[in-house]
């Protein structure tokens, strides 16, 4: 015998799928989006970063008369002044602990001065270096400032922190003959 038209086929349970929510869902959708970009960045060389954010270049960098110039903002600058008994061996002794920083490329350095350039990994933020063996003074002059934004998060001036701490060791071991 014939079913009646108005009646429906009855629809086979769905009970082995997940409930979730709309916010499990959207993180679970963000996590599958992430994932291949995440797996891009681990894959990239140290130089290299998904975008590249340089901005320009700041105008006041280098020698002034009595050193760098000074930070005109401390949210994306940091400048810091380290006594020493030599500053220009105190600035050789400086050049492997730059050259071990990430995405660092050296722009300027002689005797009493060293300009790098470090980008960020990930978004490829510029920020720019700078170290002034003052030799009048008897210390290394120290300035690292982002390129752009109205905040570093601290980077810079952690930057400079692992810096004097790279300068503090090397002053402390003793020389080669």
């Amino acid at each position: 015998m014939a079913q009646p038209l108005n009646r429906l086929p009855s629809r086979p349970s769905a009970s082995w799928l997940p409930r979730w929510s709309a916010g499990a869902l959207a993180g679970r959708l963000l996590s599958l989006l992430l994932l291949p970009c995440l797996l891009l960045l681990a894959s990239l060389p140290a130089q290299a970063s998904l975008l590249h954010l340089a901005g320009p270049i700041p105008a006041d960098l280098g020698v002034r008369a009595n050193g760098l110039a000074p930070c005109q903002s401390p949210a994306h600058c940091a400048f810091s002044q380290w006594p020493v008994a030599d500053a220009k061996a105190a600035l050789a002794k400086l050049l492997p602990a730059v050259l071990a920083l990430d995405g660092v490329e050296l722009v300027e350095t002689n005797a009493d001065y060293l300009h790098a350039t470090l980008t960020s990994r990930l978004f490829g933020f510029v920020d720019d270096l700078e170290l002034f063996a003052d030799a009048a003074g008897s210390q290394i002059q120290a300035r690292s400032q982002s390129r752009l934004g109205d905040s570093d998060l601290g980077v810079n001036a952690r930057r400079l922190e692992r810096l004097q701490r790279a300068l503090l060791a090397a002053s402390s071991s003793p020389s080669l003959p």
